[in-house]
């Protein structure tokens, strides 16, 4: 019987030549190269070696091995900029370093188109300089020595010292008033002593309220609880005012006696010394005497002023 005829087919000889070039021995081409495998392994007779490797160049390879072959190229193109760009720092940095030398620091300057003025620069040396040393003359002057000493005057002393101001007190009237009557203060004065003084605390238009209206004007500090006018004085004198029988400045409060030089009987009056003249007698100001918060003045002898009691600061 007889059969049908086979169908086309390669030759035993093609069939190996395929298996061998195309299949592993695990079924499929990997990254390895197919052609330089068999013909190590002896599978692919008389294929040269340097062709199976030209062969492997071009051999398609797989999806994987196309991707990490991509990776590498990339891993490898940054590390040779990353090279590149650090040696390109280094050549700047040396550049720069050898530019930078003595003879650059001390450059000719330009001076015009055609002409060049070089700067020399006089090194310091460790030895300190002296005044007593002898300096060259510039630009062909002479040197000239300077000799003389400081003072204060012909015998470096101030002359006046009562001119220089204590500032004994916070109250700047009051430290010049200090300053003045130094000399006469009481044992143990203290010119920053209690004032008592907050506020303008009496009736107004009476001779109290502008007794301390006044001393307020003329920058002096009055207590605002004295009392009555009678009990001025030892009110002051408790809070640390000086007080005593003789006018010495404007702005001192004059205290009456109750009775005295026409004062209330019982109440007694206060007055501002407004000048104390050269022979003693004074000028003051008060209120009240003419009528409730009419300003009025009067004037004692130098005997008469000598009977009142005074409130200094």
């Amino acid at each position: 019987m007889r059969h049908a005829a086979h169908a086309t087919r390669k030759g035993p000889g093609a069939i190996a030549l395929t298996k061998s070039l195309f299949t592993t021995k695990h079924g499929a081409h990997s990254a390895e190269s197919v052609y330089a495998s068999k013909a190590a392994d002896g599978e692919v007779a008389g294929l040269d070696p340097a062709l199976a490797r030209k062969l492997n160049e071009v051999a398609p390879l797989t999806r994987r091995s196309i991707r990490e072959s991509a990776r590498a190229a990339q891993r490898r193109n940054t590390i040779l900029a990353s090279a590149s760009l650090a040696a390109l720092v280094g050549t700047a940095a040396t550049s720069m370093a050898f530019m930078k030398t003595d003879e650059d620091l001390l450059a000719p300057l330009a001076d015009g188109a055609e002409t060049t003025q070089t700067l020399d620069i006089a090194r310091v040396t460790d030895a300190g300089a002296s005044r007593s040393d002898v300096r060259e003359a510039i630009d062909g002057q002479e040197s000239t020595a300077v000799t003389g000493s400081w003072n204060l005057g012909e015998t470096n002393t101030v002359k006046d010292a009562a001119s220089l101001t204590t500032a004994k007190a916070y109250n700047d009237k009051v430290s010049k008033l200090v300053d003045k009557d130094e000399e006469q203060l009481p044992a143990g004065f203290d010119a920053n002593h209690a004032t008592g003084d907050n506020g303008n605390a009496y009736p107004w238009g009476q001779c109290t309220w502008w007794s301390y209206e006044r001393r307020h004007q003329l920058g002096l500090s009055t207590g605002s609880h004295f009392g009555d006018a009678r009990s001025w004085g030892a009110s002051a004198q408790a809070l640390g005012y000086w007080v005593d029988n003789q006018a010495r400045a404007v702005g001192d409060v004059l205290v009456f006696a109750p009775g005295q030089e026409g004062a209330h009987g019982y109440y007694g009056h206060v007055a501002i010394v407004e000048a104390v003249n050269p022979d003693g007698s004074i000028r003051i100001s008060e209120s009240n005497v003419e009528g409730l918060g009419v300003i009025s003045q009067r004037e004692f002898t130098a005997d008469q002023a000598k009977t009142f009691t005074y409130i200094h600061y």
